[in-house]
């Protein structure tokens, strides 16, 4: 059930927030009209759903959902099949790995893709390109958009009233627009900006290093046609990507450690700079059918667990919206897009994300053959590195995409918090570190209270940490030496009343110290802009943190560092 209202999916007859009573989404259908040649979009519902809104001839149902082939993926499709130029005249679409040729199916399976080498491709890419025109591509682009009008004015007309509605409480000048270079944030960036009449919006863009060449040509394009946009790219200079993977190794569908670190901290940062604490309205491209973790999401969302970066109300206007959807709206209204979906890619991400598929790689190998190669030598690498037996073919069948922990990686052994418990004090422990303690290891415990270095003994360099309301000491830490550890510290909890919740807290920080690869989760957790990376190193301001203990609490954090989840082990010693 759908809540116009609130825009928001509910199980209810009324929605649980506004009373408002619910509507029931009403799945599609993509037909084909044989006549027009072209994909029609139809209710499930609809009673007129076997005619073609335009001409009126019967329809017959095709599948779910499609897209647009253009002209340079069907002649690399016709090559691939050993038939150049053989279907320039015809009408070309897919879904996934079956195309439809005037409405027949073809799947193109996994063996198509290794008839010829990429060098022999490209030959013939090259060969055949200056007779691969678009005539009949655009006649066909044409007829499309005027069979599916009725379907074009109904989503464009929702998506304004969403936006409208979204944003009325926000001055536009606290209204961004998530740019990523892809089709669905395109989309909704040329949204925004018609319905709110603004063409000076606020655009950020995450270059993660790891782009598509045609995306960072899209995105200077774009810059250069939108001149009044803000247009601000958000960029990790600090990190290199390699160098991360052969510390922590690469990432995987489970261990995208690369959004964090690449993506939405430097978003986190732009928006800081920007806006301080003030909150704004992100739109973002985000749509239902895209995954089955999107398909959980709201339409408008703001709950602390849900938005990656806090500071922000994340609304998505073409939610609801197909593939389909968003190709009648670029092709009807005429706007410009990012070239790697005329050379067959359908989504443009990051180029070696672990999520793309084998269609995805067989084409970075024809188009991007040198950093193709460079990432496949690492991945095999990496793959002799950690044990496996045939690392070429742990590789190219793709089970690296699968990997889940740090086994067989050496940072793994950072996030193993080793302690024992002291045998004189009540409700202490002695952590073992993996360096000195130095002047950043007492301003971790700023979210547990306030550091009082006075209170401690000079003697011993002791440091307290007192409850900020009460000024009762709460810890204890203090350098301490220990059988087998090269490095320790003891931490004792004072005067309150759940001892193991509190030394759970001081665990997640020792993980911190041991195993921080300045990820910038913590960064973009933080509401408050009190946790940054300054001289290389985790710093908390007692200044703007507000002890709301977010960055120590699982619920946020799960096993209060993100490194716990991309490094963890099967087996190994007792962690918190």
């Amino acid at each position: 059930m759908w809540c116009n209202s609130c825009h928001r999916e509910t199980t209810k007859d009324k929605c649980e927030l506004c009373g408002t009573e619910t509507e029931r989404e009403i799945p599609l259908e993509v037909y084909w009209c044989s006549t027009c040649r072209v994909p029609v979009i139809k209710y499930v519902s609809a009673v007129d759903r076997d005619a073609c809104p335009a001409c009126g001839r019967e329809t017959e149902y095709l599948c779910a959902d499609l897209r647009p082939v253009f002209p340079e993926e069907r002649l690399l499709f016709e090559i691939i099949q050993g038939k150049p130029l053989a279907h320039i005249n015809h009408s070309v679409w897919a879904s996934n790995n079956r195309y439809y040729i005037d409405g027949k199916p073809l799947v193109i399976g996994s063996s198509f893709y290794k008839k010829l080498s990429p060098d022999a491709i490209r030959t013939q890419l090259e060969k055949y390109a200056p007779n691969n025109c678009y005539e009949d591509f655009d006649a066909m682009v044409v007829r499309f958009v005027e069979a599916n009008k009725v379907r074009l004015d109904e989503i464009v007309s929702e998506a304004h009233s969403f936006i409208k509605d979204t944003a009325a409480q926000y001055p536009n000048e606290s209204v961004v627009v998530s740019f990523s270079g892809g089709k669905d944030s395109t989309v909704t960036a040329d949204l925004a900006i018609r319905v709110l009449g603004d063409p000076c919006l606020v655009h950020v863009f995450g270059n993660t290093t790891l782009e598509f060449p045609m995306t960072l040509d899209y995105a200077a394009r774009y810059r250069r046609d939108n001149p009044k946009a803000i247009f601000k790219t958000a960029i990790n200079n600090e990190q290199d990507f390699y160098s991360v993977c052969e510390d922590i190794g690469p990432p995987a569908r489970m261990l995208r450690w690369c959004c964090s670190m690449f993506k939405t901290g430097p978003i986190t940062r732009v928006l800081n700079r920007l806006y301080d604490d003030s909150g704004i309205l992100s739109f973002y491209g985000i749509r239902k059918c895209e995954s089955l973790s999107r398909s959980r999401y709201n339409r408008v969302e703001d709950n602390a667990e849900s938005v990656k970066i806090q500071k922000q109300k994340v609304a998505s206007p073409i939610f609801l919206w197909k593939d389909i959807d968003v190709w009648l709206y670029i092709l009807g209204e005429g706007i410009d897009f990012n070239d790697a979906y005329r050379i067959g890619y359908d989504r443009v991400g990051c180029w070696c994300c672990p999520n793309n598929n084998a269609r995805a790689q067989f084409l970075s190998k024809i188009y991007m053959p040198v950093q193709f190669d460079k990432w496949r030598n690492f991945l095999v690498g990496f793959a002799k590195r950690i044990g496996k037996p045939d690392a070429e073919e742990y590789i190219d069948s793709g089970a690296w995409k699968a990997r889940q922990g740090g086994n067989g990686v050496a940072a793994a052994q950072d996030i193993k918090i080793r302690y024992t418990n002291c045998t004189t004090e009540a409700h202490a422990k002695v952590y073992r570190l993996n360096k000195p303690i130095d002047n950043s290891f007492s301003n971790l415990f700023i979210p547990l209270g306030r550091i009082a270095p006075e209170l401690g003994r000079k003697l011993i360099n002791e440091i307290m940490v007192v409850d900020v309301n009460t000024n009762v000491p709460i810890l204890s830490i203090q350098p301490f030496a220990q059988d087998g550890y090269d490095y320790a510290v003891k931490v004792k909890t004072l005067n309150v009343a759940r001892h193991d919740d509190l030394q759970r807290m001081v665990g997640y920080q020792i993980k911190k110290y041991n195993a921080c690869r300045k990820c910038l989760k913590c960064e973009s957790l933080c509401r408050h802009r009190a946790i940054s990376i300054v001289g290389g190193e985790y710093h908390i301001s007692n200044e703007r943190c507000k002890r709301c203990k977010m960055c120590v609490t699982a619920k946020y954090l799960e096993g209060g560092c993100l490194m716990d989840k991309y490094l963890k082990t099967k087996t190994g010693a007792a962690s918190i």
